[in-house]
């Protein structure tokens, strides 16, 4: 016979049960003792009754205080493995309960005395916790949980002797340190405190909700912090909640990872504590677009549901296959529909870029005047010009324009030509029609007053103003002129709060912050994570200030985080080999655009 304590899951009624039938047993004598201390006498088992099961074992004898400790964890009333007593070849069933009976009724039912029993026995008789353990019939395990009282101060004892303090907070209360149990006395002799009891006390003690070690999905020795148990737990508690997150964010991250290079065509980290609702989604393989999400409740517990899609995205999907046909690049475009940005989002990135583009558009004439005829030569029918309004309907992102580095360059050298044209500094564009129907002809007597190079850097404001945001002449223009948007666009409120794809935001917290930091806080809510890239925009809150950051979006080219649509790269990437073997811009000559004749 060997004394194990074994899941309460892995636990079946074995058809050879003394006491086997389909009718539930009356277990009403019992199950008070039970509701209270939990199974002490061992149920006698055996392994392998079920071929396909091998983890099972089959209660031979015990069959009662199997249910009524059932009936318990129904009622949320866990404490813990059931003690069980695994036969071996030649046990006989009933001897062995009568066996376990019997050594169990020579022990003081009293939680205490039988402490008081264990301790005497270990340092006056020398015995170890094996021998006790076979003495009265009992798992290590519960003798160590006897123990375990010790740890515990003399008046804690003396109310759980009283039966004052209940099974549940006593066996949290070994949890405890000293000075722990010194504060949990004072609040429950103070009438005007609470001290809290069961489930409530131990999440009091490690300092908010309590984290199992069974929750981790990562090697235990990658957590940098405490392991604390109670020995009526087969398990510990970690003690650090940042750190265990630390280490399960880097899992988490880990698992996305092994994902995606599984071909799965997105992975979703949902925020903690949602629920994955199967209800609201639709089973779609990996071949047809389906995605995997990775749910996270607060108690650390992660689960992976792969291949769903919401009831939404898989209608879509089902009309993308529909219409686009039945072939692979059909299917894998069917399954990357969703973009990386809102259309408030992309509105921003396009007119940012479009600032940024057109600020340095006027450092080159040459190049705006090449433009220009560009636009002559294909404008259909005549050439219209219309200004760039550069507005969104979102007002933040217009004010985010108007106030940037980039209009602020190009304002500057659009007040140099409106100067060098007589027209009125204060006035918005340089383009747009001044005069009566006779002004083309008196602003193009002025321009033949001017010097080339005036009229070029005049040119290059006039292209600016009309260069289309949100078009592939923008990434042309931006890309051939490799724009540093570094230095011409910073992070701001209007940005952030557009930002809202927890895996946007995630890769752009990587971008920052590398990918331990990302990676360790992949689970945390989408603002905690903005939060922290800006804090290493700004070098606050101990983090290392990064300079100079512009995310993949605004860069040139551009670029993306997912093999999500991405309609900038898009554009750029239906022009871009029209690219590769055009001159550099310092090889265009270039006159100096303020250069004013001296005469």
């Amino acid at each position: 016979m060997q004394l194990a304590n074994i899941d309460a899951g892995k636990l079946f009624v074995s058809k050879t049960n003394m006491r086997h039938g389909e009718k539930n047993p009356d277990v009403s004598d019992i199950l008070p003792s039970i509701r209270a201390r939990g199974v002490i006498v061992p149920l006698v088992v055996r392994p392998g009754e079920l071929e396909d099961r091998p983890e099972m074992f089959g209660i031979v004898a015990g069959r009662r205080r199997h249910h009524a400790n059932g009936i318990a964890l129904s009622e949320g009333i866990d404490h813990g493995p059931v003690p069980c007593a695994i036969m071996e070849d030649g046990d006989d069933a009933a001897a062995l309960e009568a066996s376990l009976i019997e050594n169990i009724q020579r022990l003081d039912p009293d939680e205490v005395t039988q402490w008081e029993t264990f301790t005497r026995l270990i340092q006056k008789e020398k015995r170890s916790v094996e021998q006790i353990g076979q003495t009265f019939g009992l798992t290590e395990l519960y003798i160590r949980r006897i123990l375990a009282l010790g740890n515990l101060s003399p008046r804690i004892r003396g109310l759980y002797r009283k039966g004052e303090i209940d099974t549940r907070t006593i066996r949290h209360l070994t949890l405890a340190s000293k000075a722990q149990q010194k504060d949990w006395l004072a609040l429950l002799d103070d009438p005007d405190q609470y001290a809290p009891t069961g489930d409530r006390l131990k999440a009091w003690l490690l300092g908010g909700e309590s984290i199992s070690v069974k929750a981790a999905i990562f090697p235990l020795g990658d957590y940098g912090g405490r392991i604390v148990g109670d020995l009526f737990e087969q398990d510990g508690f970690f003690a650090d909640a940042e750190q265990f997150w630390i280490a399960q964010n880097e899992a988490i991250a880990a698992k996305r990872d092994a994902l995606i290079e599984a071909g799965w065509a997105e992975v979703e980290i949902m925020e903690p504590g949602s629920y994955f609702y199967s209800y609201e989604h639709e089973k779609m393989p990996k071949a047809k677009g389906g995605k995997v999400y990775i749910s996270i409740r607060h108690n650390g517990e992660v689960e992976v549901h792969e291949g769903w899609l919401s009831g939404k995205d898989a209608r879509k999907a089902r009309a993308a296959e529909a219409k686009a046909g039945t072939t692979e690049a059909d299917r894998q475009a069917a399954r990357n529909a969703r973009a990386e940005t809102t259309s408030a989002l992309q509105t921003y990135i396009d007119l940012h870029r479009h600032a940024a583009t057109r600020a340095v558009l006027a450092d080159y004439p040459a190049v705006a005047l090449r433009l220009m005829l560009a636009h002559a030569i294909t404008s259909p029918a005549h050439w219209t010009v219309r200004v760039e309004p550069q507005t969104a309907r979102n007002d933040a992102i217009t004010e985010s324009v108007e106030t940037s580095t980039a209009e602020t360059r190009f304002d500057e050298k659009r007040r140099t030509a409106l100067a060098l044209l007589g027209f009125d500094a204060d006035e918005p564009t340089v383009t747009g029609g001044y005069g009566d129907k006779d002004g083309a002809a008196t602003i193009f007597a002025r321009l033949l007053t001017l010097s080339d190079a005036d009229v070029m850097a005049i040119i290059a404001i006039v292209m600016g103003e009309t260069m289309e945001a949100g078009s592939a002449v923008v990434e042309a223009v931006g890309s051939y002129l490799a724009v540093d948007m570094a230095s011409l666009w910073t992070a701001d409120d209007a940005f952030f709060d557009l930002v809202r794809d927890r895996q946007m935001v995630n890769a752009m917290l990587r971008d920052v912050g590398g990918k331990k930091v990302a990676d360790g806080n992949i689970t945390e809510k989408v603002k905690t994570q903005k939060a922290i890239i800006r804090d290493h925009l700004t070098g606050e809150n101990q983090r290392p200030k990064v300079d100079g950051w512009v995310p993949k979006w605004l860069r040139f080219p551009a670029a993306s985080y997912s093999a999500r649509p991405f309609v900038t790269l898009s554009r750029w990437k239906s022009v871009e080999r029209s690219f590769r073997n055009v001159p550099q811009p310092f090889e265009i000559e270039q006159p100096d655009p303020y250069a004013i004749a001296a005469e």
